[in-house]
C-alpha cells in the first residue's frame, strides 16, 4: 500500500502500547480508525486524544479471544465505514512462568488472546480484504515467535503460532493471486503494559490471586531492570510497521541484534539438534535502521 489517506485501519489492543502507537501513526497519514480493546475506559480515553488531534475514530470494546466479540468488531467496522484496508491483529498478553508451574487456565488465558485473537482477526477480516483485492494484514508476533525464550513457554507457543499462521496466510494469498499484503511484527522489548496483563484475565480463567501470580512471575528468571530501561518506544515499533506496510515487507523486526539469534536457531536446527533456547536479555538491542 502506498495511498493511506482516507483508508480505514482496524487495530486490536489499540488503547495502549504498540496498538496505540500504530493508531497514532496511521492517523498522521489521514487514515480513519477503528480502535478495539477490552479495557473500555482506557479505550475511550485513547480515542478522545486521537479525536482531539483530528482523527476520525470508531471504538469497539472487544474481547479478541471471543469469536462473537470479533464478529461484532467486523460488523461494526464495516457497517460504520463500509470498508477496511489495514487490519492490525495486535492485542496480546504476557505469560511468564516455568512450564511445570503453569495450569490449564494459564495456557488458555495466553492462547485465547495471543493466538486465537489473531485467528479470529484473519477469519473475520481477510474475506473482505480478498474480495476488494486491496489491503494489508499485520499480525503482532514477537521475537519469542522466532526463537524460544526460557521462562515464557506459553507466550513462546502463542507467538510461534502467530508466525506460522502469518507465513501460511502469505502463501495462500499468493497462491490465490490476491493483492492483499501480510506482515508479521516481531518486536523485542517495547515499553508497554504487557507485564501487567493479569489486570485483564477473565475471572473464569483465574486460579490464583493477582499477587500470587505476580510472585510467580518475579520468581521466574526474566527481564532485568537494565533490560527494561533499554526497551524501545511503541512509537518506534509503529514506525517500523508503517514502513513495513509501505514496502510490503513480511517480517518486521524492531531491534538490530535479533538476526544473530535467529541465525543461531537455524544453525542449531540444521547442524546441532540442540534447541537454541535463549535468555530474555538478548532482546534488549537497538533499533533497526532501514
Amino acid at each position: 500500500m502506498q495511498d493511506f489517506a482516507g483508508k480505514v485501519a482496524v487495530v486490536t489492543g489499540g488503547a495502549s502500547g504498540i496498538g496505540l502507537g500504530m493508531a497514532t501513526r496511521f492517523a498522521a497519514e489521514g487514515m480513519r480508525l477503528v480502535l478495539a480493546d477490552i479495557e473500555e475506559e482506557v479505550l475511550e480515553a485513547a480515542a478522545t486524544d486521537l479525536r482531539e488531534s483530528g482523527a476520525e475514530v470508531l471504538t469497539v470494546q472487544t474481547d479478541c479471544g471471543d469469536a462473537a466479540s470479533m464478529d461484532n468488531l467486523a460488523e461494526q467496522a464495516l457497517g460504520h465505514y463500509g470498508s477496511v484496508h489495514v487490519v492490525c491483529n495486535n492485542a496480546g498478553v504476557g505469560g511468564r512462568g516455568r512450564m511445570w508451574d503453569l495450569g490449564v487456565n494459564d495456557w488458555e488465558f495466553v492462547l485465547r488472546v495471543n493466538l486465537w485473537g489473531v485467528i479470529h482477526g484473519v477469519r473475520v477480516f481477510a474475506p473482505h480484504l480478498i474480495e476488494q483485492d486491496e489491503g494489508h494484514i499485520v499480525n503482532t508476533g514477537s521475537m519469542a515467535g522466532l526463537v524460544s525464550v526460557a521462562g515464557v513457554g506459553a507466550y513462546n507457543v502463542s507467538k510461534h503460532g502467530v508466525v506460522t499462521l502469518s507465513e501460511t496466510l502469505y502463501g495462500e494469498l499468493r497462491d490465490a493471486g490476491s493483492n492483499v499484503g501480510v506482515s508479521v511484527l516481531c518486536p523485542g522489548i517495547i515499553r508497554t503494559n504487557l507485564r501487567n496483563s493479569e489486570r485483564n484475565r477473565p475471572d473464569h480463567l483465574r486460579d490464583l490471586e493477582p499477587e500470587e501470580v505476580q510472585a510467580r512471575i518475579e520468581s521466574t528468571p526474566g527481564f532485568s531492570d537494565t533490560v527494561r530501561l533499554r526497551a524501545l518506544s511503541p512509537e518506534w515499533a509503529a514506525e517500523c510497521v508503517f514502513e513495513g506496510i509501505k514496502a510490503n515487507r513480511f517480517y518486521i523486526l524492531t531491534h538490530d541484534d535479533h538476526e544473530g539469534q535467529i541465525a543461531r536457531r537455524h544453525d542449531a536446527i540444521q547442524n546441532d539438534g540442540t534447541p537454541a533456547v535463549v535468555r530474555s536479555t538478548v532482546f534488549a538491542g537497538g533499533p533497526i535502521e532501514r
